[in-house]
């Protein structure tokens, strides 16, 4: 990972795993068909409009600010999506899930999130779905996401991590979480905590809840 250069107008693009998966079978399969934007590297609080240069250089400290290389881990880069609401919306829209995960050893719990103040409704589902990603895939038996029934979906809930600290994402409406039975992962320790953020791939409202696995 590095950084780019801001003084011309770049455009940084690479494939993912699946990416060049497609690519490589040069069936005609890989195609773009859909694209998002992000401002994570943004700090807004820089907007100076007490520049002394005036107007014209309100905004030369955002537009100084050093850009992220293009890199393929959702959990690290594009975490704050740009997106289109209707005309007028007066609140951002916001997930509404459990506060917090608390499971024994082998102990299931399904969580179904709803998005707040989205498309004119109090309440909604969004019709893509969300994504799961669990930040130790590790501390889960089974992580899988349902109601989407993709490829891209079915390929993420298929993945295999091999025991290694590494986070998971899986798209769906809702998410079977299962707490692993494996002790070697407490060590000395009778809780390990991780956390599960939810996005909304509609909307791009997002929650990160915390996880605590006790051990049994």
């Amino acid at each position: 990972m590095g950084y780019l250069s801001n003084s011309t107008v770049t455009v940084d693009a690479i494939l993912t795993k699946k990416g060049r998966e497609l690519l490589a079978r040069g069936d005609g399969s890989f195609r773009i068909t859909q694209f998002a934007l992000a401002d994570d590297e943004i700090d807004y609080t820089l907007y100076n409009t007490s520049h002394p240069s005036g107007s014209a250089f309100y905004g030369e400290a955002i537009e100084n600010m050093p850009l992220l290389e293009a890199f393929p881990d959702e959990t690290q880069i594009m975490k704050y999506k740009l997106t289109t609401l209707p005309r007028g919306t007066a609140r951002l829209p916001i997930l509404a899930t459990i506060a917090s995960v608390s499971l024994k050893q082998g102990q299931s719990q399904a969580i179904t999130p709803q998005t707040l103040n989205y498309l004119g409704s109090n309440q909604t589902f969004e019709t893509n779905g969300y994504t799961f990603t669990i930040a130790d895939a590790r501390v889960a038996a089974v992580f899988t996401g349902v109601g989407i029934n993709t490829e891209e979906a079915n390929r993420l809930n298929a993945a295999q991590t091999l025991g290694t600290n590494v986070s998971k994402t899986v798209i769906g409406t809702g998410l079977n979480l299962t707490a692993t039975t494996v002790n070697t992962l407490f060590g000395v320790n009778t809780v390990i905590y991780t956390t599960l953020t939810i996005v909304g791939r509609d909307s791009g409202a997002r929650v990160t809840v915390p996880v605590v696995i006790n051990k049994v």
